[in-house]
């Protein structure tokens, strides 16, 4: 009976080894608990499944940015970038429109002025009175500077300045013409038209002090330029913030795709009978 049970036992043993394809087992626990290890540890596989993060565009960040300062750098992560692209953008606007709006409203202030205190008739009558002692060579009876209702002809004006010469530098713009309240408050052959100053009989020469309202027309014309230039400088301003947050949005773009590298990893590892995943997540700064 005992060399039955030991006979079966054995023949178990060779049966069990060959359906598991463990055929170098012994018998012995310790040599066969080795085998067995030995096996499962040539069966151990690792199998990698990589995701790479998707990388931005330099062109499109630079393009987004060109368009609206700042879009480019939120595209590309640098959020703060982007905040102070968006408020130089922001503020360059309005400080242009506000100054704009000043420089307007100065502008009908300083022609309001001039309106009701210069006037071309007083002008161009104390030029007719005075040509011939500014210039002796002026025959002012070539000139024809009123017509029959004492109105101001401006191109017999005009001819009777370029005659007599000398400080007469400029020609009268047409009336209510930028250029023409440019000058009465500019250059002193046009300080006689004030209503300050005195009437054709009142002496001047180049060099005399000017009027007052002369000069305060000329403060206040000064004024509404400063208004206007500031806004001129935030339209440069704006146009300069479009363009180096469209250089700057290109480079954080290119940054991005070489500072930061992050990658996703499923490996799959066999072991033995049995199979385990584990996830992986690998992150790379370069600062």
């Amino acid at each position: 009976m005992k060399k039955l049970f030991v006979a079966i036992f054995f023949l178990v043993s060779a049966l069990y080894s060959q359906e598991n394809n463990f055929g170098k087992l012994t018998g012995q626990l310790f040599v066969d608990s080795r085998i067995i290890y030995l096996e499962s540890d040539a069966n151990y596989k690792i199998e990698n499944q990589s995701i790479e993060l998707q990388k931005k565009s330099p062109l499109l960040s630079g393009v987004l940015s060109f368009a609206i300062p700042g879009a480019g750098q939120f595209y590309s992560e640098r959020y703060l970038k982007s905040v102070i692209f968006v408020a130089v953008e922001v503020a360059a606007i309005a400080v242009g429109l506000i100054y704009d709006k000043k420089g307007d409203d100065q502008t009908i202030t300083f022609q309001n002025f001039a309106l009701s205190h210069w006037d071309v008739k007083r002008y161009a009558k104390w030029t007719v009175k005075n040509a011939a002692s500014i210039n002796p060579l002026v025959n002012i009876a070539e000139f024809n500077v009123f017509d029959i209702n004492g109105n101001v002809i401006w191109t017999e004006l005009n001819r009777l300045e370029s005659a007599i010469g000398k400080y007469y530098s400029h020609r009268l713009a047409p009336f209510k013409d930028q250029q023409y309240f440019e000058m009465i408050g500019k250059y002193p052959q046009f300080n006689v038209g004030w209503d300050d100053f005195g009437d054709e009989n009142t002496p001047f020469t180049y060099g005399d002090p000017l009027t007052s309202k002369f000069l305060y027309y000329s403060k206040e014309r000064g004024k509404a330029n400063d208004f206007y230039n500031i806004a001129s400088t935030a339209v440069i301003v704006i146009i300069s913030n479009h363009i180096i947050s469209a250089i700057d949005a290109a480079w954080s773009a290119a940054s991005y795709n070489r500072d930061l590298s992050i990658s996703s990893e499923i490996k799959k590892v066999d072991f033995g009978f049995r199979t385990f995943y584990y996830p992986q997540l690998n992150l790379q700064y370069n600062f």
